[in-house]
């Protein structure tokens, strides 16, 4: 079988693949770029993104802050939204999604901020937002509960979230 994903194959469900592919063919065809905003997921959905030969061009760039410093600096998130609603919540997804598309040139961002686990006394590991902007208008964000699964099962099913907020905010974009 032939993967879509030159390096990451090995380590990725079959389905992850397909749909990372499809995004970017998508984004190809619609001529559409693409940000990444990445806590708890390190980059691992930047690096998916740019492993497909042929379509890495429509990623536009990459954000890793994986610490609130990070999404300051990196994002210009405002120190008070992260002192109030804390590096996990909605909010903060929502933010580093606008900071992306702020810092970037692309036409729609991703952002992912989590607990993928073990989580602290106040973590509930496997406690995932996931949030997404268009340049052309409209924000999305989810909430998603993984539970206490593993670091690596939780950044599977964030990659999966991502990638399907992503097409579904391709299809709505102005062509």
């Amino acid at each position: 079988m032939t993967h879509a994903s030159e390096t990451l194959s090995p380590a990725l469900p079959t389905d992850i693949e397909q749909m990372a592919l499809k995004l970017l063919q998508r984004a190809v065809d619609r001529n559409r770029t693409l940000a990444t905003a990445e806590s708890c997921t390190g980059g691992l959905l930047a690096s998916l993104l740019t492993d497909v030969e042929g379509c890495a061009h429509c990623f536009e760039r990459g954000f890793v802050t994986y610490t609130e410093q990070a999404m300051i600096d990196q994002l210009g998130l405002p120190s008070d939204l992260l002192a109030s609603k804390g590096a996990v919540s909605s909010e903060v997804a929502e933010a580093m999604a606008s900071g992306a598309l702020a810092k970037s040139a692309a036409d729609m961002a991703v952002a992912v901020t989590g607990f993928a686990g073990p989580g602290g006394p106040d973590e509930e590991a496997g406690l995932v937002y996931i949030s997404v902007a268009r340049r052309d208008g409209g924000t999305r964000t989810r909430e998603h509960h993984f539970g206490d699964v593993g670091r690596g099962e939780v950044r599977i099913r964030c990659l999966r979230s991502a990638l399907e907020m992503l097409l579904a905010g391709l299809a709505d974009s102005r062509a």
